[in-house]
C-alpha cells in the first residue's frame, strides 16, 4: 500500500483475472472472451475520453439508473465501493451524494485518469488497481457496480465478493443491459457489433461521432412519436451533451464483449449469490436495475431480538 495524494491506494491485481474466459451467452453470441483485451479496451477508452461533467455524471442520471431501488439519501454519510470505477464517473455521483467514502475498484489502466479527476477529494477515496472480485475488506453499507457486470464474461466472483465484504444487511447494487425491450435494437446492433469491435479505435471514434446527429434526430422525433426506447431517448440522450452522446454510441459498438441479461438471468445474478430482498426495476424499459441486501448473520439476529 502506498499514500496517493492523502488518500489509501492499492495496486493490487488479483490471479482470479485469467486472461481467457468463457460464457455460452444468450443465443450462443459469445463463446471464447480475452477478459484482458476487454479491460485494455476500457482502459482506452477512458484514457482517450477522460472528462465527466454535465448531465452524463450528475447526481440527476445517478437517479435516473438506481430508479426506486436506492436513493441518494441511502448513501449519504455510507461507505460506498463503486466496482469497475474507469474515469471516475460513478465515484463522483457517489460523493455528491453525500457518500462518507468511496472505494474505487479499477483494473484498467484508466486507474491514472480516475486518481486524477477524483483528486480534489481524494482524501474520501479508496482507490484499488485490480478486478472486481479484488474488492478489499472496508466495512461497506453498499456496493455499486453499474455499467461493468455486463461486459465481465464470469461476473459471479465480483458478486460474491460484495456479498462477503458487505456489512450484514447492506446493500448491492448493479446496473445490467437489458435484452427485454432491446430486440429491435439487438437486430441491428448485434451483427454490427461483430464489426466495429474489431476495427481500429481512431476510425470507430469517426463512425460515432457521424451518428451521433442521426441519434439525436431519434432522440427529436421520441417528442412527439411513441418510437421504440422512447423513454431512453427523452430522460437519458437528450440531456446529454453531444460529446456524451458519441461517448454512449461509441461505449455500445466497441467492447470486445457485451451480454444482455434477461430479467430471470438479471435477477438469478444477484440471488443465487446469497442475496436476500432481491428487486429488480426495468429501465426505461431496457435495461435491468438489481439490488439486493446481504442478509443478517445468526447472531445480529439473535442480538436484534433481544430485549
Amino acid at each position: 500500500m502506498r499514500a496517493y495524494m492523502g488518500a489509501l491506494s492499492i495496486n493490487w491485481r488479483c490471479g482470479s483475472g485469467c486472461s481467457k474466459q468463457s460464457e455460452e451467452a444468450d443465443r450462443g453470441e459469445e463463446s471464447i472472451v480475452d477478459s484482458d483485451q476487454t479491460i485494455r479496451d476500457f482502459g482506452a477508452q477512458w484514457l482517450r475520453h477522460p472528462e465527466n461533467d454535465g448531465y452524463y455524471a450528475s447526481v440527476e442520471m445517478f437517479r435516473d439508473i438506481c430508479g426506486p431501488l436506492l436513493q441518494p439519501s441511502d448513501v449519504e454519510g455510507r461507505r460506498v465501493a463503486d466496482l469497475g470505477s474507469g474515469s471516475g464517473r460513478i465515484v463522483e455521483m457517489l460523493l455528491d451524494c453525500g457518500a462518507a467514502h468511496v472505494t474505487a475498484v479499477e483494473p484498467s489502466d484508466a486507474i491514472h485518469v480516475l486518481r486524477e479527476n477524483t483528486s480534489g477529494r481524494a482524501d474520501r477515496i479508496t482507490y484499488v488497481h485490480g478486478t472486481a472480485d479484488c474488492l478489499p475488506p472496508g466495512d461497506y453499507d453498499v456496493v455499486v457496480s453499474i455499467g461493468v457486470l455486463h461486459h465481465v464474461p464470469e461476473p459471479g466472483p465480483a458478486v460474491a465478493r460484495a456479498l462477503e465484504m458487505l456489512k450484514p444487511g447492506g446493500r448491492l447494487l448493479v446496473w445490467l443491459y437489458g435484452r427485454e425491450g432491446n430486440e429491435i435494437y439487438l437486430a441491428f446492433a448485434g451483427p454490427l457489433r461483430r464489426v466495429t469491435s474489431r476495427i481500429p479505435d481512431g476510425l470507430l471514434r469517426a463512425l460515432c461521432r457521424g451518428l451521433v446527429p442521426l441519434l439525436s434526430g431519434y432522440a427529436w422525433l421520441c417528442r412527439w412519436i411513441p418510437l421504440p426506447m422512447r423513454g431512453y431517448m427523452r430522460s437519458v440522450i437528450t440531456p446529454l451533451r453531444w460529446r456524451h452522446r458519441s461517448l454512449v454510441i461509441f461505449d455500445q459498438l466497441n467492447p470486445a464483449y457485451a451480454k444482455y441479461y434477461s430479467e430471470r438471468k438479471a435477477r438469478a445474478l444477484i440471488q443465487d449469490a446469497g442475496f436476500s430482498d432481491v428487486e429488480i426495476y426495468h429501465r426505461h424499459g431496457y435495461s435491468w436495475t438489481v439490488s439486493g441486501r446481504k442478509p443478517a448473520t445468526i447472531d445480529q439476529t439473535a442480538r436484534q431480538r433481544r430485549p
